[in-house]
């Protein structure tokens, strides 16, 4: 018998009943939750006259709804203007109070992203089942599910413990080998994967990332790229546990202290892949193949190196792909064979759950130290993905470098992600974006979205359109290693 993979490891572990049509009960860990998907769910529970189970399995923030500047955060939930974001915060504010569930609110030190807030506060730990009622929650460590069934998952138990349901996936190994170049991160490693197998290449599975490329990267990069896994069309998305995993969450405030730390730990160190494990697909890239990478089109498999150029839709043979492409082009303005570097740019969004947090900004920080925000720019922004990474950053003086390179610096939230707050793009305007999401609307009616890493969106800034963070002076170029 072949050994066993990761996520053969976490399944088995979570397994509470497999059933005869090939669904599963598992077991659930942690739940986050925030103010956009709780709401139904809070009210199904009213409905049936059920209460939460396991309270101190749940943590709460705001962050889809919140705004980001300095002056309407002071004012609290009152400083939020549109009436139905207003509403979903507040209730998500009574549900919690309510049900004795520990949250962040809105002007809690805490507050975040709630991606980015489950790692940072150790509420999410290597091994654990993590339900999250949003489709980017991938991080590594850890099996995830899309967490869609909130009040399934509260209410339904057995002996008293929640459960969700779900089949089991089939296992993919996506392998970097190599070292990164100068200027090349996590952010453009996950595009070249998804650039490479595409945005349904994933499907039904689970993808582990592996290799000396994924090895080599901190705890945020690994982030950054099991957060976009849901993008290749995976519901998972892992990174095998090693020391840089152990020492990320040393003294974490959710985790484990004194001997069960030890014990902790000693558990960890086996969530990894067996030697002699078997996947069902492979497929692997070399690092030094990489380069700074640039979504042209509508969908994050639409990208291409900072080299390259918009694909001429008709040279595809496919014609699926001709149609996707034509209107890919079309919605973005742009035209076949263009250079990427001659893209013009409207508006820059550094910061979502993608690529928010601290090494982040230190890498976008590097490149925009003592340049300035090109003058054909109307906005250029820098949202921390948590309070806890603001007040970091602050404290490395970050701030201080973006507000004198004409970037504002903004209070943490998901902001222009999904512009599902005043943070918008208008019609028509073009946006270097270090999100995870680039549909049509994404950021705003008619809003064109090109996901790229900080260190480009920075580096887009400063020079108005596309531009190789590579070829900037040494003092300025970041690389994936340096944080």
């Amino acid at each position: 018998m072949s050994g066993q993979t990761l996520y053969d490891k976490l399944w088995n572990q979570h397994l509470v009943k497999q059933r005869d049509d090939g669904t599963a009960l598992i077991y659930i860990d942690r739940q986050l939750l925030h103010e956009v998907t709780s709401p139904q769910a809070f009210e199904g529970l009213r409905l049936a006259n059920r209460k939460p189970w396991r309270l101190d399995a749940n943590l709460a923030t705001p962050d889809h709804n919140v705004p980001t500047t300095i002056k309407e955060r002071a004012e609290g939930n009152s400083g939020i203007k549109d009436p139905v974001s207003l509403i979903q915060v507040q209730t998500l504010d009574d549900n919690c109070l309510e049900y004795g569930i520990e949250e962040f609110k809105i002007n809690d030190p805490r507050q975040g992203i709630v991606h980015v807030v489950g790692p940072e506060q150790g509420a999410t730990l290597p091994g654990m089942t993590v339900v999250c009622g949003d489709s980017p929650h991938r991080d590594p460590r850890r099996i995830r599910r899309l967490g869609s069934r909130y009040r399934h998952v509260r209410g339904r138990a057995r002996d008293g413990d929640p459960v969700s349901a779900g089949a089991k996936m089939k296992n993919m190994q996506v392998r970097v080998e190599g070292e990164l170049g100068l200027g090349v991160t996590a952010k453009d490693v996950v595009l070249a994967i998804i650039g490479k197998i595409g945005t349904a290449g994933g499907t039904g599975y689970a993808i582990e990332f592996a290799g000396s490329a994924i090895a080599s990267l901190s705890m945020e990069g690994r982030m950054t790229v099991c957060n976009m896994a849901i993008e290749a069309g995976a519901r998972v998305g892992l990174i095998a546990v090693d020391d840089t995993t152990i020492d990320y969450l040393g003294k974490r405030p959710f985790a484990p202290t004194a001997e069960q730390w030890e014990a902790a730990v000693a558990d960890w160190r086996n969530l990894v892949s067996d030697d002699d494990a078997q996947f069902d697909k492979v497929v692997t890239l070399q690092a030094e193949e990489i380069e700074p990478q640039v979504s042209w089109g509508t969908s994050p498999e639409m990208v291409t190196g900072i080299s390259g150029q918009v694909p001429d839709p008709f040279a595809a043979l496919d014609e699926t792909v001709q149609r996707s492409h034509t209107r890919a082009l079309e919605y973005m303005g742009l035209h076949a064979n263009q250079k990427i570097t001659d893209i013009k740019l409207d508006k820059i969004f550094i910061g979502s759950c993608t690529n928010s947090r601290i090494e982040d900004l230190r890498e976008a920080a590097k490149v925009a130290k003592g340049n300035k925000v090109a003058d054909s720019i109307k906005l250029a922004m820098v949202v921390p993905g948590s309070g806890l990474v603001k007040r970091q950053a602050e404290a490395e003086g970050l701030d201080k470098i973006f507000i004198e390179a004409g970037f504002e610096w903004r209070e943490p939230g998901c902001s222009m992600c999904l512009a599902m707050n005043a943070d918008k793009l208008g019609a028509g305007e073009h946006c270097a974006s270090t999100s995870n999401r680039n549909f049509e609307g994404r950021q705003g009616y008619g809003g064109r979205t090109h996901l790229v890493s900080p260190a480009m969106a920075a580096a887009a800034a400063i020079a108005g359109h596309f531009v190789d963070v590579r070829t900037l002076p040494a003092n300025d170029a970041t690389h994936a290693q340096e944080a």
